[in-house]
């Protein structure tokens, strides 16, 4: 096994569990930071991958703009899923 298939495997194990706790998790706060790490995870996968248009795009987007709506929305409901 490569070191370049260890890294995969390292990062899709890291998105796999990102996404399951983001799926289980009562705390929205919570749930927006785990969501970023995933779309931070994923860019370093496109970087890895040679792609480094879309992984910028998923910085930007994923990781920036859209954790900034999201607490944002926060702001104007609860913190906690009922």
């Amino acid at each position: 096994m490569s070191p370049n298939d260890v890294f995969d495997l390292l990062i899709l194990t890291l998105l796999i569990g990102c996404a399951l706790a983001i799926a289980r998790l009562k705390d929205l706060a919570a749930a927006v930071v785990l969501f970023s790490i995933y779309s931070f995870s994923l860019c370093l996968l496109w970087v890895h991958r040679g792609a480094p248009d879309v992984a910028m795009t998923e910085a930007a987007v994923g990781a920036g703009i859209t954790a900034v709506l999201f607490f944002y929305a926060l702001t104007r409901t609860g913190r906690r899923e009922k």
